[in-house]
């Protein structure tokens, strides 16, 4: 655990952890339940909410786990914790006005997903809609729509190569990152400041046409020399990263400027971002 941090939910403190490692919150659950429940122990309210959720069968509560986190009296103790995932199925079985929003909005998610799954265009529509209202320009919506599917054409090809969804995915994408801008992906996010939100999101034009050109060069490659084995694929990323740093040191020497940032979307664009981001790109490291 990176952190030990208190976060406000109207304006009642929540405790929350960052673990670096598995890029995940985790949030007191006794914090969040004495927040929607609104009741005067919450401890007990858990604990009797727990043993009505094991005796149901839920799983989540059987893979939630306790962190060390800070209690009122400073002193560190043990403490049932859930990631965003859990903590939203938690909030489903709590009967609360407060809750009820939560559970709307779950609803809401839920049926816009089957919608989409129907008719694929409105993942696009909606991922338009959400990048304008956060504050994007229309320049470069356009390139980070157009960089979503050159990352699709990449993935299909590694597939294509045998190459694993998760980890394998994650190394190869480390490997293209640390060829053209120098840092693997979690570098990259700490220099821009980030935790869960989304690498390419926070991006400049620049960033993200670079990154673009490495992705783009790695499944040029790839189709070429067609690699059988991870080792094989793993070069091919080098190869198809070291493109676009080439191109990086050529755009450096005549602007006289680093391509890479620190800045982050809000900095960059002056936007505000929401707590939980947007999972439009959820499979991308």
């Amino acid at each position: 655990m990176t952190n030990d941090k208190v976060q406000l939910f109207e304006n009642q403190p929540i405790r929350t952890a960052w673990i670096e490692d598995e890029e995940e919150w985790y949030y007191s659950i006794v914090d969040v339940v004495g927040v929607l429940a609104e009741s005067k122990d919450p401890t007990s309210y858990w604990r009797k909410l727990k043993q009505r959720l094991k005796e149901e069968g839920n799983e989540t509560v059987t893979n939630c786990h306790a962190l060390k986190m800070t209690a009122q009296d400073g002193k560190k103790r043990f403490t049932d914790v859930a990631n965003t995932e859990q903590l939203l199925r938690l909030i489903q079985s709590i009967p609360s006005k407060k809750a009820e929003p939560f559970k709307m909005w779950l609803a809401q998610v839920g049926r816009e997903r089957m919608e989409e799954v129907i008719d694929p265009e409105l993942t696009i529509e909606r991922a338009l809609e959400t990048y304008a209202k956060k504050g994007y320009s229309r320049e470069w919506i356009n390139q980070r729509l157009q960089a979503i599917q050159v990352r699709k054409e990449l993935t299909d090809e590694w597939e294509n190569r045998g190459v694993k969804k998760g980890i394998e995915f994650a190394i190869l994408t480390d490997e293209i990152s640390k060829a053209w801008s120098g840092m693997t992906t979690r570098e990259y996010k700490n220099l821009k400041g980030l935790k869960k939100e989304n690498l390419r999101d926070n991006m400049s034009t620049l960033e993200l046409v670079l990154n673009m050109l490495a992705e783009a060069t790695t499944t040029e490659i790839s189709k070429q020399k067609k690699p059988e084995t991870f080792e094989e694929n793993r070069m091919v990323a080098i190869e198809g990263g070291e493109a676009a740093g080439e191109a990086r040191f050529a755009v450096e020497k005549r602007t006289g400027k680093p391509v890479i940032t620190s800045k982050n979307a809000a900095q960059l664009q002056n936007i505000v971002t929401g707590l939980l981001e947007s999972d439009i790109s959820n499979d991308e490291a």
